[in-house]
């Protein structure tokens, strides 16, 4: 059975920091691409970052880059997502998603019908 299990989200002050973990079960991050989105409450879901399972190639949005980084573990089989100098606007519910086939870029700018997690609730204020 495939699942994708967001953890990590929580309540933090603008500038803080959170680690977003999606572990991944049922398939091997290998042969797939694996990214994180977001969406606040009368927003359009949002591709945050995406990363290639085998070789590590890496998309942010331009909202995020230099702030936040992906990575993944192999070993773990499980995608990270840590958030630098976090920002009231990065409040939302994210989610982590995979896909075989598509590139990093086009899995964060068009999403998946492959797999998704339940989403993990960020929430950043003072």
């Amino acid at each position: 059975q495939v699942q994708l299990v967001e953890s990590g989200g929580g309540l933090v002050q603008p500038g803080g920091s959170l680690r977003l973990s999606c572990a991944a079960s049922g398939f091997t991050l290998d042969y797939h691409v694996i990214g994180w989105f977001r969406q606040a409450p009368g927003k359009e879901r949002e591709g945050v970052s995406c990363i290639s399972g085998s070789e590590g190639d890496t998309y942010y949005s331009d909202s995020v880059k230099g702030r936040f980084t992906i990575s993944r573990d192999k070993a773990k089989n499980t995608v990270y997502l840590q958030m630098d100098s976090l920002k009231p606007e990065d409040t939302a519910v994210y989610y982590c998603a995979a896909d075989r086939t598509w590139t990093v870029q086009a899995l964060c700018l068009m999403g998946t019908d492959h797999y998704w997690g339940q989403g993990t609730q960020v929430t950043v204020s003072s």
